[in-house]
């Protein structure tokens, strides 16, 4: 506890000009206000939650070595601001001793009121010996020094009062709220069976549990390890609690949450999307089966053809689809979840392969119709023109339709025999074309 200095006598060398009584009664009035305004923040620190809980809490780590410091800066403020109040009731006293102050007064006042007169204990040097000797037992301030003192004091036991209750009251209400969160999803991840060492997701929420109990218990007992001071702020409790690790256990409980829901999803549709995969399957099988055919039809009507092979139907879908049935049966979705979505993906490709099976198969037949029609197509043209009785059309027309209409058909054979009559056919009408102008012109003249 300190207390005021005693003087060396008013007669000695004052600490500068003396003060004269308006001068003295400002300085009075000055530091009135700085004594009221230091009590005001010293009480208001007491009374801070953030100190009361530091106070009842199990410390471990920064916190606790701060928190010991901060004890002592907190007592040692103390002290001072009952020094400070020493000296100035005995600087009051002084100037209330006459309404118009004498210069032994004046130089006391000038004494109290500026010189270094305030002797404080020095409450650590029993604990804190100097190396080049023995700790010092007291101090000696100004008043304004040890205004100083006591605001750089004050700041950083406030800092550290700030910083503690700003991550207590951010972080473990947060945490609370996120393990509530957890339970539910856990709830719903049993009742869709998703387990610890059954599936991934139930792994990560034993993780995640794990991650919350440990961080809480944390936060709780070193509140600064978790603390990220303001770059640049001077200010009391500048900075912001570090959330890193609550947001990633956050964002794990976010994808396990996703994956939960589509596990639910699953469990709500799951016979539709069975039925589809049914009927996609039985569409290729049913596709595979016309290719079959089809490549049978060709190989008897299409004579030097390659004609691709059709594989059979898929009997390890056929299986897994079974499987699936089983896990519906079972209840057991979070089997069945990944299963389908690798199912529906794997009979689409199934049903793509089967149709383009179907399309190679049938391939020489689309160009026999594709020769049959252009034959045809050809016939007609020259029969508007009036050439349908020509003796060469009617062979090369002829001997194309015996090959495109009989089995099993050469199609290089037949298609060589389609542009003959094509060629015959245009140089046939060929002299028509030209002559068209003539007659059109020679009508005109006769009219």
């Amino acid at each position: 506890m300190g207390v005021a200095g005693s003087f060396p006598g008013f007669a000695g060398r004052p600490p500068g000009p003396v003060l004269d009584r308006d001068e003295a009664d400002r300085a009075l009035a000055r530091l009135g206000a700085e004594h009221e305004a230091i009590e005001t923040s010293l009480l208001a620190l007491q009374d801070h939650a953030g100190r009361r809980l530091l106070e009842g809490a199990e410390l471990t780590g920064v916190t606790k070595d701060r928190w010991a410091a901060t004890e002592q800066s907190i007592t040692l403020l103390w002290g001072y601001f009952d020094a400070y109040a020493g000296a100035l009731t005995e600087a009051r006293a002084v100037r209330a001793h006459r309404r118009y102050p004498n210069r032994d007064d004046l130089l006391a006042l000038t004494e109290l009121l500026r010189g270094q007169g305030v002797t404080v204990a020095n409450t650590g040097a029993a604990h804190a010996p100097s190396v080049t000797g023995p700790a010092v037992l007291s101090e000696r301030f100004s008043l304004e020094e040890l205004v100083a003192r006591m605001n750089e004091l004050y700041a950083r036991a406030l800092d550290m009062v700030v910083a503690s209750d700003s991550v207590w009251s951010a972080l473990p209400a947060r945490i609370d709220l996120l393990a509530a969160e957890l339970r539910r999803t856990a709830s719903l991840a049993h009742s869709v069976g998703v387990r610890p060492g059954e599936h991934p997701a139930g792994d990560d929420l034993e993780s995640i549990t794990q991650e919350l109990t440990t961080l809480r218990v944390q936060v709780i007992s070193d509140p600064l390890a978790f603390w990220l001071p303001g770059p640049g702020s001077a200010a009391p409790g500048g900075g912001r609690p570090d959330t890193t690790r609550y947001d990633r256990a956050a964002r794990a409980l976010e994808d396990v949450r996703r994956e939960i829901e589509a596990v639910l999803a699953v469990r709500q549709d799951a016979e539709q999307r069975l039925v589809q995969l049914r009927d996609i399957l039985s569409r290729a099988d049913r596709t595979l089966a016309e290719a079959r055919s089809a490549r049978g039809e060709v190989l008897a009507k299409i004579a030097a053809s390659e004609v691709p092979a059709v594989s059979g139907p898929p009997t390890a879908l056929q299986e897994r689809l079974a499987a699936a049935s089983d896990y519906r049966r079972r209840a057991q979705w979070h089997r069945l979840s990944p299963l389908l979505e690798a199912l529906e993906r794997e009979a689409e490709a199934e049903l793509l392969r089967a149709r383009e099976s179907l399309t190679s198969v049938t391939a020489p037949l689309a160009v026999r119709a594709e020769l049959r029609g252009r034959l045809d197509a050809y016939k007609a043209k020259v029969a508007r023109h009036g050439l349908a009785e020509d003796p060469l059309l009617i062979e090369r027309y002829d001997a194309a339709r015996r090959m495109l209409w009989s089995a099993p058909c050469d199609l290089r054979v037949a298609e060589q025999a389609v542009l003959r009559f094509q060629q015959a056919a245009s140089e046939l009408l060929a002299p028509q074309r030209s002559s068209a102008p003539e007659d059109r012109r020679g009508g005109q003249g006769r009219v």
